[in-house]
């Protein structure tokens, strides 16, 4: 069984879930004060589920290495030919 401690400004009994976590025990941080209607403090110690095991899926060496070696593309400017012949105009600031 696995815990964690969480802190939370709202009221929840022992038994509850909160987070996908069961509540195992209750702690008052700061209590709620009506009076200035502010709210309390909880500190929750929850069970945590055991996280999902995810499958890893291998594949082979010689697939993996297979793909790699592709020609890499260039990364280079265009010129004015190769653009199609388009005349790039900058307008004069105002």
């Amino acid at each position: 069984m696995i815990t964690k401690t969480v802190r939370s400004r709202f009221v929840h009994e022992m038994g509850e879930k909160v987070e996908g976590c069961t509540i195992l025990e209750k702690r008052v941080v700061i209590p709620p004060n009506p009076a200035e209607q502010r709210r309390g403090v909880y500190e929750y110690l929850v069970e945590v589920p055991p996280a999902p095991v995810a499958t890893k899926s291998r594949t082979p060496r010689s697939a993996a290495a297979a793909t790699a070696p592709q020609q890499e593309e260039s990364f280079t400017r265009s010129t004015p030919e190769e653009m199609g012949g388009r005349v790039i105009r900058r307008l004069p600031s105002r």
